[in-house]
């Protein structure tokens, strides 16, 4: 338990971004699993519509600093990689 005025603020603005994070890491995920649903469906129009989707809200993510800016790009890599080789197929 915090003892200092600050420290009991610092501890009240840490679980307002936690649970801010915590939102935002779970939108990116739920559009990964929607961008996997798609890929496993092979439907090429909306594995390509939930990758823009899981792109846009990963690097959204990356941006409000709940992810690094690398871990996020790796992500993307690696999606993109898998919707392409869906298309090739």
């Amino acid at each position: 338990m915090a003892n200092h005025k600050s420290a009991e603020k610092r501890n009240r603005q840490n679980q307002v971004a936690r649970l801010r994070n915590k939102s935002t890491r779970t939108a990116m995920k739920n559009s990964v699993r929607k961008l996997d649903e798609a890929l496993e469906a092979g439907v090429e129009a909306d594995t390509a519509e939930a990758l823009r989707g899981a792109i846009s809200r990963i690097a959204k993510t990356a941006s409000k600093g709940v992810i690094h800016k690398k871990t996020a790009s790796r992500k993307i890599s690696r999606l993109t990689k898998r919707v392409n080789a869906l298309v090739a197929a």
